[in-house]
C-alpha cells in the first residue's frame, strides 16, 4: 500500500471528471481524491440542485429529463472552465457526445468502472435516483448499464472497482492512474 501524498506534493493541471453508473462511487471517490490531491471537489448534479433549488428527482418530475441534461451540460462547462478540480458527473453525464468533448477538450474523463452486481448493492436501496423509480428496478439498471458501457469506455482512463477495495484504496487506484497522465498530474514527489 502507498504512502498517503501529502497535500501539495502533485499538482492537477486539468479538471477530472469521473464518470460511470449510479453507485459506481463517482461522489465518495472523487472527495477522497480531491483531499488526496488538496483540490476542490466537485458534483456537477449537487450544483444542479443547488442552482434549481429542487431535488434531481423533483427536477426529472416537473420539467422532464431533457431539460435537467441542459442544465447539466452548462454545469459542466462553467467547472471545466474554472480551477482543476476533482468533478462527479451524474451517470448520464457522459452519454452526451457534447459533454464528452467538453470534458475531452478541458479535462481528462476517468472511468470508474463497476459490475452490475456491484452497483446493484450499492444502489437497491436508495430512494434518491429517478432512473430506477420503475417496476423493475434491477431490470433498470440492467438495461441502462449495457446502453451505457460503451459509451464509458471512451473515457481517458479506467480504474477497477471491486466490492473488497475502500474508498481510500479507489482513491489511490484513481490517483495512480492520473499518475500516467503528466499532462494532468505533475508530480513533484518523484
Amino acid at each position: 500500500m502507498k504512502e498517503k501524498r501529502a497535500k501539495g506534493m502533485d499538482r492537477l493541471k486539468k479538471t477530472v471528471a469521473l464518470v460511470g453508473m449510479m453507485g459506481a462511487g463517482k461522489t465518495a471517490v472523487g472527495t477522497a481524491v480531491a483531499r488526496l490531491l488538496g483540490v476542490p471537489f466537485r458534483d456537477s448534479d449537487e450544483e444542479i440542485v443547488q442552482a434549481a433549488q429542487r431535488s434531481i428527482a423533483e427536477i426529472f418530475e416537473r420539467d422532464g429529463e431533457p431539460f435537467f441534461r441542459a442544465r447539466e451540460t452548462e454545469v459542466l462547462g462553467r467547472l471545466l472552465r474554472g480551477t482543476p478540480c476533482i468533478l462527479s458527473t451524474g451517470g448520464g453525464a457522459f452519454l452526451a457526445e457534447q459533454n464528452r468533448a467538453l470534458i475531452g477538450g478541458a479535462g481528462v474523463s476517468v472511468w470508474l468502472r463497476a459490475d452490475l452486481d456491484l452497483l446493484w448493492q450499492r444502489v437497491r436501496h436508495k430512494t434518491t435516483r429517478p432512473l430506477l423509480r420503475t417496476a423493475n428496478p434491477r431490470e433498470t439498471l440492467r438495461n441502462l448499464y449495457e446502453a451505457r458501457v460503451q459509451l464509458y469506455a471512451m473515457a481517458d482512463l479506467v480504474v477497477d472497482a471491486a466490492p473488497e477495495l475502500s474508498i481510500d484504496d479507489m482513491a489511490q487506484r484513481v490517483v495512480a492512474a492520473l499518475a500516467t497522465r503528466p499532462d494532468v498530474l505533475e508530480r513533484t514527489d518523484a
